[in-house]
């Protein structure tokens, strides 16, 4: 019988000429073979990816386009507010120096009369200051032609030296606030006298001829 000898384990039968090194392309193989399919899970990681930041960029050019709009519509309401405001400060104004009108007409006529004196005449003066300052503009004055838009015509009178409808006298002024008329000029106007033409030189030797009785005959 022969006798195991003890510590010494048994190894696999090896081919000659075959060494440990060999059973590595194994592995390697094995590993190729798994190659494709992780790049198939790369690719459609990134697919996913790709889609998700697609999403992404459309809502944000969604709420940018909504910041865009929202920031438009409150610009446009603050020129509606601004220009509102401006609108009702004008009326306001205007409304007050409507009430101003009839004390600024007395002072006119103490100052016509030479009543103008003292201490009342600091007042006016101050007052008429305020006024122009304000915006009220004074207007109307004789000789200008007569405009129904910004003249009433109180008095009316022919005039042989005048060639169109004049202002000849300024009854009352009128005022303005910027381009709103507060009060026409009440104003008396004159007309061209009827019948009245001028005379040409064509019609002054005709008149010399027919005094000389006529042009002489050849």
């Amino acid at each position: 019988m022969t006798e195991e000898t003890p510590g010494f384990d048994e190894k696999p039968d090896v081919p000659s000429g075959a060494t440990s090194d060999d059973a590595e392309p194994k592995d390697a193989l094995s590993s190729e073979g798994a190659s494709p399919a992780g790049d198939a899970t790369a690719a459609a990681q990134v697919a996913g990816l790709t889609a998700q930041l697609d999403q992404v960029r459309t809502a944000l050019g969604e709420r940018t386009a909504d910041l865009q709009r929202l920031q438009a519509e409150y610009q446009n309401y603050r020129r509606r507010v601004e220009r509102d405001r401006i609108v009702v400060k004008e009326i306001a104004i205007a409304s007050l120096l409507t009430e101003l009108l009839p004390v600024l007409d007395d002072i006119g006529r103490a100052r016509e009369h030479g009543e103008l004196v003292g201490g009342f005449k600091s007042v006016a003066e101050s007052l008429e200051t305020v006024a122009a300052k304000m915006g009220l503009q004074q207007f109307g004055k004789e000789g200008e032609p007569f405009d129904p838009t910004i003249h009433e015509a109180l008095m009316h009178s022919y005039a042989p030296d005048v060639t169109e409808t004049t202002c000849v006298a300024i009854l009352q002024p009128g005022y303005k606030f910027g381009e709103r008329n507060l009060r026409p000029a009440r104003v008396a106007v004159a007309e061209p006298q009827p019948g009245a033409t001028q005379a040409t030189p064509d019609s002054g030797d005709a008149a010399d001829d027919k005094e000389s009785g006529g042009p002489e005959e050849g």
